[in-house]
């Protein structure tokens, strides 16, 4: 059995012991999650006014209307299914012009990215409005980018491939979050029954951390890095060092998600002893994937480059109990494989969300067009290379990452057989930072109680 959601921070950590996945949590809670399509119940009821309506300008003001409230609601629409208590109808909008010839929805891991003509929103005829509603389970978190284009040519999959480097946030959503690489940023949504995320965002009257940012010469990689250090609110300085937190892409957790509200916020609620967080750039996506993904150089620079440059500046505890590295994606691999395979046991712990597990070290710069199956590389790792005494994992996947997530759930396996204390988290959503902060959040909280 595998969870439903993220743990609560309040949940006690000997709930759930060594080997167990956490129980399935909130109503819904077990049933499959997949999305389908649905009508909207609101854009319905449109229709059928406008059908009613004696002419032009009783069916301009009724539009007009609509979108007053919709801007008012804000999007995307949620509204519930007849006799479906844990699902909602959720209606993506976007209001067209004249010329707009399609619309491209990018709702992460919800269309097939095999097929863009599944992201295609439908247009309300004589109208500009231009809507797409899924049926999703009621705790489902995701972010969204929406594309429109005036090509009236027939749009193909190929043509909708190209407008997707087109797409940005939705304009009836104040709620957003960075895309990677500085694109444009997302939309954000959240169901009734997503789990909670009391840490996110800036609170205010909350003791503010100090973010730095230095350059590193790093022996084991050639090449000089940013490093953003994370130093916790002088009130939380402890007399015998602070916990470390490895994390990875810090040009993205720092300088684009503001990850350093978060820090604060665990720590006012004293849910995390007091944190040094070290979080290298990722530099680009051609170093990303060149260092990323279970190499040895990167490890080493963490580990023994970057903790002991770390330790000459700040008192840290050097327990690795209370070290923990983390990383998203590719990043989450490279979680796994510092863990597995640092040359000194100075990492104890172990967060991986997404992680790739269909990459493996020989793979080259390109990703393949189709993941592995079978057993994956990181996994026979785990099987063959001698038990890592102390070491802790944590696994969070979302359900709607497919293959994904399967193999995330055969590596959880892998790992209890093989003794290490394990937790597997899913969550409702999908290859996201929206979910991901969140499960951040949670882990680090749960590890501060063992």
């Amino acid at each position: 059995m595998t969870a439903a959601h993220p743990p609560q921070a309040t949940a006690p950590p000997d709930s759930v012991p060594h080997g167990t996945p956490e129980p399935a949590r909130g109503p819904g809670a077990g049933h499959p999650a997949a999305p389908g399509r649905a009508r909207s119940p609101r854009v319905a009821r449109l229709a059928r006014d406008l059908d009613e309506l004696p002419g032009p300008d009783a069916r301009a003001a009724a539009l007009d209307r609509f979108w007053v409230e919709v801007r008012t609601s804000g999007t995307p629409l949620i509204e519930p299914l007849p006799n479906e208590p844990h699902h909602r109808a959720v209606t993506f909008l976007r209001r067209g012009g004249d010329t707009t010839g399609a619309v491209l929805l990018l709702a992460n891991r919800l269309i097939d990215r095999g097929d863009y003509t599944s992201g295609l929103m439908e247009h309300l005829d004589g109208t500009d409005v231009w809507h797409f509603t899924y049926r999703l389970r009621a705790d489902h978190r995701g972010s969204y980018r929406i594309a429109a284009t005036e090509d009236a040519a027939e749009p193909t999959h190929d043509r909708l491939r190209s407008l997707a480097a087109e797409a940005v946030g939705d304009p009836l959503n104040p709620r957003t979050i960075a895309t990677r690489w500085h694109g444009p940023p997302g939309s954000v949504f959240a169901l009734p029954e997503a789990p909670r995320q009391p840490w996110a965002g800036r609170r205010g009257g909350v003791p503010r951390g100090e973010v730095q940012r230095h350059r590193l010469r790093s022996e084991a990689l050639g090449a000089t890095r940013d490093v953003w250090a994370y130093l916790p609110p002088t009130a939380a300085e402890p007399a015998d060092g602070a916990d470390v937190l490895l994390l990875l892409d810090g040009d993205m957790w720092f300088g684009q998600l503001a990850a350093e509200d978060l820090f604060d916020n665990l720590h006012a609620d004293a849910a995390v002893r007091p944190l040094v967080v070290l979080a290298p750039d990722a530099v680009d996506n051609a170093t990303r994937m060149r260092e990323f993904g279970g190499r040895q150089p990167y490890t080493d620079f963490l580990t023994e480059e970057l903790l002991p440059w770390a330790a000459a500046r700040w008192p840290l505890r050097a327990d690795p109990r209370r070290t923990t590295v983390a990383g998203q994606s590719l990043g989450g691999l490279g979680a796994l494989h510092v863990g597995l395979e640092q040359r000194t046991h100075r990492v104890g712990n172990v967060v991986a969300q997404s992680p790739s597990l269909w990459w493996r070290p020989d793979i080259g710069p390109g990703i393949p067009s189709k993941m592995e199956t079978g057993e994956q590389w990181m996994s026979r790792r785990f099987a063959e290379l001698p038990l890592r005494e102390g070491l802790r994992v944590r696994l969070d996947v979302g359900l709607h990452e497919g293959a994904m997530a399967t193999m995330v759930r055969e590596l959880f396996t892998r790992l209890d057989s093989r003794g290490y204390p394990t937790v597997l988290t899913e969550f409702n959503g999908g290859h996201d930072y929206t979910c991901w902060s969140g499960a951040l959040a949670d882990g680090l909280a749960a590890l501060h109680t063992l």
